[in-house]
C-alpha cells in the first residue's frame, strides 16, 4: 500500500493518473498534510481501524505541507522503530541539491519531482523492487 501525503489536489490527480498508466497495483491512500499523515501511521482516530487502513510499504511525502510539514514527519517517523522498513520517497518541485541531502539524513531513501512522471515510478519500483505490486500484462486478445 502507498501513502500519499500530498496537499495540492493538483498533484494528487497527476499521481493517480500515472500509477494507473503503470504496471504497479499498489492500493493508495491519499491525506493532505503531514499531522493526517502521523494520525494514519499512528493508527490514530479515523485510521484506527488497520484492516480499512493497514500501514504502507511506501509513503510519497510532500515537504511542504500545512499543519504539520514534512519534514516534522521524517522527523517523527525517525523515532518510531516499527516504521523503519518504511520506504520513503520525497516528493519535491525544487530538486536542490542541499534540500535532497537534508532528506536523506532524515531517512528519505528517494525522492520524486514533481509532477510524476509514469517512467519515474517504474524507475522507483526497480530500485526497490520488494515494495512494489506489479500487475501482469493483459494477454493478448
Amino acid at each position: 500500500m502507498i501513502l500519499l501525503a500530498e496537499d495540492s489536489e493538483d498533484d494528487v490527480l497527476v499521481f493517480k493518473r500515472m500509477l494507473g498508466k503503470s504496471k504497479l497495483g499498489n492500493p493508495l491512500m491519499v491525506v493532505r498534510n503531514g499531522e493526517e499523515a502521523i494520525a494514519y501511521l499512528k493508527g490514530e482516530g479515523q485510521y484506527a481501524n488497520r484492516e480499512q487502513f493497514p500501514l504502507p510499504k511506501v509513503l510519497l511525502l510532500d515537504l511542504a505541507m500545512p499543519k504539520v510539514n514534512g519534514w516534522d514527519v521524517l522527523a517523527w517517523i525517525k523515532t518510531q522503530p516499527d516504521l523503519e522498513d518504511l520506504l520513503i520517497v520525497v516528493l519535491t518541485g525544487s530538486g536542490q541539491v542541499g534540500e535532497m541531502q537534508r532528506a536523506y539524513r532524515a531517512g528519505a531513501k528517494s525522492f520524486l519531482s514533481k509532477p510524476c512522471r509514469t517512467e519515474d515510478l517504474a524507475n522507483l519500483a526497480d530500485a526497490f523492487p520488494q515494495y512494489w505490486i506489479h500487475t501482469p500484462l493483459a494477454p493478448p486478445p
